[in-house]
């Protein structure tokens, strides 16, 4: 009988990420995990031992952690997210050279998580390898830094885009996005979850509300910019029940195992800013009504996914055009796998897992004990694992 591997998960402690995949652990009858915290990392106080597999999770949860890596006094403010991606793409290659030293394996590449932390080198990799999505002028190492409001208006205008998604490079969850409307008459108007306070600092805000005044929405840019922007044509979604719709797809070693449908009332379907699961199997009758397959919606997820080999679970964003026809990748996330409740779609391979029971069974049931191994574990699809 093969040792069960002795797993070390970097996250949260008292976060629902890491929480989740201990349960999963647990239901693979595989011993729990040890757990890092993030500040130990960020602070250097962090080892490992020969033999053990490191897991790296989102210390998005990790308050501690958060003001380590920004600087900030309020886990709500929206800046910082420059130096955020400074010292988490520091923190991780340290991480990485502390697990090879000790004689451990780490599960995911460092250098792909810097690449999926910012928008305009993820965007460039994935147009580069043919990949749908949606034009950019930010996109890839060459391109233009948006400088300003000023500036921002001159790339839309060479680019002859009146519509567009300004993103800050290194943020997440909607996190000091803007959905900015231009038209040729000079008005300017930006739905965003971006409150700007009396003392000029921008906080994320539960409630979405939108700017129409050009002063307002140049100061917003003007205050983002310097933590960097990626910008890119703002596609006119499809919809359910007069909301409009996208998906988050989650990708295991290579194939796409959950999938969930994201309305909203607002440009921004994120489920915390208002969004809410639609009815993914009258998405999928939609695309079949338009002449598209779901196999092709998926097809292009486990794509996008291909080009970060060494990454192997990735949350796909993915963008149904108008018409449910066509499909473009918004984002692909490394941390992209918290959907409490979620269970794998029919011909995954995941059936009656959630996502993290489905990275148990294809990434750590393989290498522990055979007995515990879930019949329907998810085989293999890349020889990329750095395990």
């Amino acid at each position: 009988m093969t040792p069960a591997p002795r797993l070390v998960v970097v996250g949260d402690p008292a976060g629902r990420r890491v929480a989740f995949f201990q349960d999963a652990l647990r239901t693979a009858g595989l011993p729990g995990a040890r757990v890092v915290s993030w500040p130990e990392v960020l602070r250097g106080s962090a080892r490992f031992a020969s033999g053990e597999t490191v897991r790296i999770d989102s210390p998005g949860e990790d308050a501690e952690a958060d003001r380590l890596l920004r600087d900030v006094d309020d886990p709500a403010r929206v800046e910082g997210t420059g130096l955020w991606y400074e010292r988490f793409t520091e923190a991780v290659a340290g991480l990485a050279r502390s697990v090879t030293e000790a004689g451990a394996a780490l599960v995911d590449d460092p250098a792909e998580l810097a690449a999926l932390f910012d928008k305009r080198l993820s965007h460039g990799l994935l147009h580069a390898a043919g990949v749908p999505v949606p034009p950019s002028p930010t996109s890839g190492p060459a391109a233009p830094v948006v400088r300003g409001w000023e500036h921002l208006g001159s790339l839309m205008a060479e680019a002859g885009m009146r519509r567009v998604f300004v993103k800050p490079a290194h943020g997440s969850s909607a996190s000091g996005v803007l959905a900015l409307e231009t038209n040729g008459a000079g008005r300017v108007q930006t739905t965003t979850s971006v409150e700007r306070g009396p003392d000029g600092r921008l906080y994320n805000s539960l409630r979405v509300r939108r700017y129409t005044s050009e002063r307002e929405v140049a100061a917003l840019v003007d205050a983002l910019a310097p933590d960097g922007l990626h910008v890119e044509r703002w596609l006119p979604k499809a919809t359910q029940g007069g909301r409009a719709a996208d998906l988050r797809v989650v990708v295991i070693d290579g194939r796409a195992t959950h999938a969930v449908l994201r309305t909203s009332r607002s440009p921004m379907t994120n489920l915390h800013l208002g969004g809410a699961r639609g009815d993914l199997d009258a998405a999928r009758a939609a695309i079949a009504a338009s002449g598209g397959r779901w196999k092709d919606a998926l097809d292009v997820c486990e794509r996008a996914a291909a080009v970060f080999p060494g990454t192997r679970c990735v949350g796909v964003d993915l963008l149904p055009t108008a018409g449910w026809r066509r499909f473009a990748v918004g984002e692909v996330n490394a941390f992209g796998d918290l959907l409490p409740g979620l269970l794998g779609l029919p011909g995954s391979g995941a059936e009656g897992l959630d996502t993290y029971g489905a990275q148990v069974a294809a990434q750590f049931t393989q290498t522990g004990r055979t007995d515990t191994r879930p019949t329907h574990a998810i085989p293999r699809t890349t020889g990329t694992s750095t395990t």
